[in-house]
């Protein structure tokens, strides 16, 4: 269950991001992944519609659907605050990074890094220890 200050703290940005509950159109989806035959059978994961401006969220994070009516709300308001602001959500911004990750290395940087592997196993080679016969 969430708790009074959790769910105060979620209405305070709503109304920080203008979130009208008049706006959203709110819709329950059955439920999928771990958790077995109840999960799938539930209708728990919660998709928000933003009407005025589009945004649509889906959240299916909890078994509950409670929790995860008012998640979906916070997570709503937090991505029209940063389509407002300009600025990118902490999710995007993860995505983009893992996106880089995965990314292939050109020629040229994937040499560059094996000369520098070379080197380091140059370095590493001269430290070892001399034998004398």
């Amino acid at each position: 269950m969430m708790t009074p200050e959790t769910i105060a703290k979620i209405r305070t940005l709503m109304a920080e991001a203008l979130l009208k509950e008049d706006d959203l159109e709110e819709t329950f989806i059955l439920g999928g992944g771990p958790g077995g035959q109840k999960t799938n059978k539930t209708s728990s994961v919660v998709r928000l519609l933003h009407r005025p401006s589009g945004i649509q969220v889906r959240c299916g994070e909890n078994r509950s659907r409670e929790i995860n009516r008012w998640l979906a709300r916070r997570a709503l308001a937090e991505r029209i605050l940063a389509r407002e602001q300009g600025r990118k959500s902490a999710e995007q911004q993860e995505r983009e990074r893992k996106r880089r990750q995965k990314r292939r290395r050109s020629r040229r940087q994937k040499q560059r890094m094996l000369d520098a592997k070379h080197a380091q196993s140059a370095k590493k080679e001269q430290r070892r220890r001399v034998e004398y016969d």
